[in-house]
């Protein structure tokens, strides 16, 4: 799978996502580019899912008949999003052209 990570993802999350090909926006050189032009632009260069912590693309992006994902996560604070690294593989891995999941991320309690 070939995933592009959003400028708002923490880029430790790359290492928990093998043997999955990835990108960054900076990579590709589209840090300038809106979330409409930014699926476009994925989807056309062949990438199969899109990872996001902009929790309003979805209602600004209507994936029906496209042919790529969007995984968007409930935070882009490193240390929460680390301790979700399973669940967000797990989504990675069930994601299918044209759909949209929202990954919750309750910060962890420290135990007494």
């Amino acid at each position: 799978m070939h995933i592009l990570f959003d400028k708002n993802v923490p880029f430790g999350l790359r290492r928990f996502l093998n043997p999955h090909k990835n990108e960054t926006l900076d990579d590709r050189g589209w840090a300038r580019l809106r979330n409409g032009d930014l699926i476009k632009s994925a989807e056309s260069s062949g990438f199969d899912l899109v990872i996001t912590a902009d929790q309003n693309i979805v209602y600004q992006q209507n994936l029906e008949g496209r042919r790529i994902a969007l995984l968007v996560l409930g935070s882009n604070i490193w240390p929460i999003v680390r301790t979700h690294a399973a669940q967000i593989a797990s989504e990675v891995n069930a994601s299918k052209p044209g759909t949209y999941a929202f990954l919750e991320m309750p910060i962890p309690r420290k135990s007494k």
